[in-house]
């Protein structure tokens, strides 16, 4: 398609998940083997679910199993999530991690983003804030694929070579338990069928984490059609190429990724969607926070600042500004952490002298009143928050 967008990243839409009685319709294919060759090579995987009709069907069941080992790229999507209340959205949101917690068989709780992800008006506009802010969330981490490309290969590298060498130890460990002249294959199949206990031996032994090894089942499968008299033994030298390799060459190449990646220009997925809120008044949080006051002439602080004023004066200014210790005892008041006032007190004491005058001190309190709002602070003071006398300084 003619996209902007697919300049700079490739989609792979799959076909819909069956569900119900369409489940009994065979593809012709196995749909998860064909999933997991991909889900190999990709960066991201997304699965959708639709907050409306919450459903993880057989065949979604075993496509997630089928994606065990790259955890690490999978992200979830619950869409439609304007079609319902915030109060049944925190329902469904709770039985969806549920679900997928009995599925994903990890102690990492896989991110999901909840919103309405097409170009129609919302139903029901409750939480509006919490989608456009889940958007930006998403929109950054599919912006920042082409970036960490690279140390994704480097990734897949070492799941590779880890693989490797477990298989080693395993291929090496049937070849010892085979006997050399009779019964080979009655214990060929004593061995397949006892696979899941060389498993724990190796991982015991050789201290492998269970997640390095190859899927029981299909590793099963696999070997029924070998011939176990063939396997070669371990090659101790070999094996310790790979540590060596895992232990040193791939934290220099890791060094030499971020080096270039630092060195090369700024790649980020550019077009379509991702630029339609980047800037003006659509943009994310605009007008909001720190962002109020953004477009008006007058300065915003100025509205609540004669409330602000009556405090500031009974803190017994001395030359028109209030010491730290006297501004300290007022907004500790507000209850936040030390670490957001301290944030507050630098960006209010606009001349750095240390006190605050009446306008700093009214700039304090309306950072207190935005973050007290549940809005963000600036990393830096915005223009239209400073205060009119210290302009141009």
């Amino acid at each position: 398609m003619p996209n902007a967008v697919l300049e700079s990243i490739s989609i792979i839409d799959t076909p819909g998940i069956l569900s119900g009685e369409k489940q009994r319709i065979s593809r012709g294919y196995d749909f998860a083997a064909v999933l997991e060759w991909f889900a190999e090579r990709v960066d991201r995987i997304i699965l959708l679910f639709d907050a409306h009709k919450l459903d993880i069907s057989d065949e979604f069941s075993e496509v997630i199993r089928s994606l065990k080992n790259h955890e690490d790229k999978m992200r979830v999507v619950l869409n439609k999530a304007d079609q319902i209340g915030t109060q049944q959205l925190m329902r469904v949101y709770g039985a969806l991690m549920w679900s997928l917690g009995k599925i994903v068989g990890t102690p990492e709780v896989i991110r999901v983003y909840i919103g309405s992800f097409w170009a129609q008006p919302l139903l029901v506009a409750d939480n509006r804030k919490l989608f456009e802010a889940e958007e930006q969330d998403l929109f950054k981490d599919i912006q920042g694929l082409p970036r960490n490309a690279a140390l994704r290969k480097l990734n897949d590298l070492i799941k590779r070579a880890r693989l490797a060498k477990v298989h080693a130890y395993i291929i090496s460990s049937l070849k010892k338990e085979m006997p050399n002249m009779f019964g080979k294959d009655n214990k060929k199949k004593e061995l397949i069928a006892n696979l899941g206990e060389i498993y724990n031996r190796i991982e015991k032994e050789h201290q492998i984490s269970p997640g390095d090894f190859p899927k029981l089942a299909k590793m099963q499968e696999i070997l029924a059609n070998q011939d176990f008299s063939k396997f070669q033994t371990v090659k101790p030298k070999l094996l310790e190429a790979v540590e060596d390799m895992l232990a040193n060459d791939i934290a220099k190449l890791m060094t030499l990724v971020r080096q270039e990646e630092a060195a090369m220009p700024s790649q980020s997925v550019q077009g379509g969607a991702f630029e339609g809120t980047m800037n003006g008044p659509f943009g994310h949080g605009y007008g909001e926070g720190a962002g109020e006051g953004i477009d008006e002439l007058e300065w915003v602080v100025a509205r609540d600042k004669p409330t602000y004023d009556e405090i500031f004066y009974t803190l017994s200014p001395v030359n028109g500004k209030v010491s730290g210790a006297m501004a300290k005892k007022e907004m500790v008041k507000s209850k936040l952490p030390n670490t957001v006032l301290g944030k507050i007190w630098k960006l209010a004491d606009v001349d750095n002298d240390g006190f605050l005058d009446d306008e700093e001190f009214s700039l304090a309190n309306h950072l207190i009143k935005v973050k007290l709002e549940g809005h963000e602070l600036p990393t830096d003071l915005p223009e239209h928050l400073i205060p009119p006398s210290k302009r141009g300084l």
